[in-house]
């Protein structure tokens, strides 16, 4: 049997290298094709002639593309596999890819970048299925932390290439480039990926698909480990909107600076996965929440401050935010493993329902404060708050239930 099919019962053993890595590239896809975008955001304002807001739509409308999507690959997922469903999002996401590099107006690149995110979501809500599919709650968020810190290495380098990109040829390029990693992992998921789900198509018709939503939606303990991640993924997306405006527009600096700072918040995020992983079995689920949600406080905290109490530079938004990505690092496994661990039995749904609300509110607050040009960087530093300020309320009422 291969090692990334499903064993007879769930093992507590050291996740397979194998497995990582599939999954790795699976999950890191969607992240990729949005990071690589972002330092293109000003290009594209400028060689379509729209404003900061219909520009902005580019990144916000995928965001609620990527939410609806989760709804679906979820149960799907349950119903028919995990293989054939990755694959699937795959080659949508593919089709996207092309439709934004041939795009000839504003509103067919945001068409595409919709159909783009939507088909890279799938590796994002299935790889926690898959993982709890083969490991016990607390081995699970082990596992989910040595993917996570696998797939950044792709979004680190993704702003960074963008911006490179951008300089040296043009804004289509990003898009290119992302069709063409997006090729590789087909390949590579058709090839090595096995299936780890036990089908359950006795279920009928879309009430039998979607009837897990119903359940999970009134148990107290899913919400609250869903709203926890939710705002998580808020304060994230804030930042993403944001900050290249801030950089590029406020401080007047390049693309390429954007993408090469952007590294040490990766950096620093994927620190935080590398904690999780070596001690969040030791110390436990709920406590890797709070302690990282008390963190991502400090941070933005501190961002708002430095911004009030000393002159602008790009330090002061990047160097809190390395702090805030070393404990979002830290935690989000965690939270992650405890959202798919309250009914295991409904995993693939409970991280879809779980992922849509999480983009859901991560791109309204993205689009808010996207949206909020003032010239000045203090909307993503009180976005950034207002959403960490929600993780630490929900991680507080979902760990003391």
């Amino acid at each position: 049997m291969s090692d990334v099919e499903r064993p007879a019962a769930e093992t507590t053993a050291s996740p397979p290298l194998r497995l990582i890595v599939i999954l790795a590239v699976c999950t890191g896809i969607g992240p990729f094709a949005m990071q690589i975008f972002l330092p293109a955001l000003p290009s594209i304002q400028a060689h379509y002639a729209v404003s900061p807001v219909t520009a902005q739509l580019a990144f916000s409308l995928s965001g609620i593309a990527m939410a609806v999507a989760t709804l679906f690959y979820g149960p799907v997922a349950d119903r028919y596999g995990r293989r054939p469903t990755i694959l699937a999002g795959l080659v949508l996401y593919l089709l996207g890819s092309a439709l934004c590099t041939i795009a000839p107006t504003i509103t067919w690149l945001i068409f595409g970048r919709i159909v783009q995110a939507a088909g890279g979501v799938a590796g994002m809500v299935l790889s926690r299925a898959i993982i709890r599919d083969l490991f016990d709650r607390e081995q699970a968020a082990s596992a989910i932390s040595y993917v996570t810190m696998a797939m950044v290495v792709a979004p680190m380098i993704a702003p960074a290439l963008g911006g490179i990109l951008i300089d040296t040829f043009e804004w289509r390029s990003v898009f290119v480039v992302a069709g063409l990693v997006g090729i590789i992992v087909l390949v590579a998921v058709w090839i090595e990926l096995g299936e780890t789900g036990r089908p359950a198509r006795g279920a009928g018709g879309l009430a039998g698909m979607f009837g897990g939503f119903r359940v999970l939606a009134t148990d107290a303990q899913f919400l609250a480990y869903a709203t926890q991640g939710a705002f998580s993924m808020s304060v994230f997306f804030t930042f993403l909107a944001a900050a290249p405006y801030v950089m590029v527009t406020v401080l007047g600096m390049p693309p390429t600076r954007y993408g090469l700072m952007f590294v040490l918040v990766s950096g620093s995020f994927m620190t935080g996965n590398f904690i999780s992983a070596r001690f969040g079995r030791r110390l436990g689920v709920d406590r890797m929440i709070l302690v990282g949600s008390v963190g991502t406080v400090v941070g933005t905290s501190l961002s708002l401050l430095l911004l009030v109490a000393l002159p602008w530079s790009p330090w002061s938004l990047f160097a809190p935010m390395m702090i805030t990505a070393l404990a979002q690092g830290a935690a989000m496994p965690s939270g992650q493993a405890a959202v798919v661990s309250v009914r295991p039995d409904m995993a693939g749904s409970a991280s879809g329902l779980a992922g849509f609300g999480q983009m859901t509110v991560a791109s309204t607050m993205a689009q808010i404060v996207g949206s909020i040009q003032t010239g000045t960087p203090y909307p993503v530093a009180l976005g950034m708050l207002a959403s960490a300020l929600g993780m630490l309320a929900a991680a507080v009422i979902a760990c003391r239930r």
